[in-house]
């Protein structure tokens, strides 16, 4: 998802995405909705969280950072 697309959804869900980066923005909104703020990080291998929004990306993530 583009950071446009993401300020868009906090903008929303009354978050201002001021000069956060992408993962700032993203953890933000999973504090926001009462999840667990683990965006970008090794919980994908063990979150469970197969309906998250940030899923895909966040799995596009972790392969750029063990390639």
């Amino acid at each position: 998802m583009k950071l446009d697309d993401i300020r868009t959804i906090a903008r929303t869900r009354d978050i201002k995405p001021g000069k956060l980066n992408k993962t700032e923005l993203v953890r933000n909104i999973q504090r926001q909705e009462g999840n667990h703020d683990c965006f970008a990080t090794p919980a994908i291998n063990s979150c469970g969280q197969t309906g998250c929004l940030w899923r895909e990306d966040c799995g596009a993530i972790q392969k750029v950072n063990v390639a």
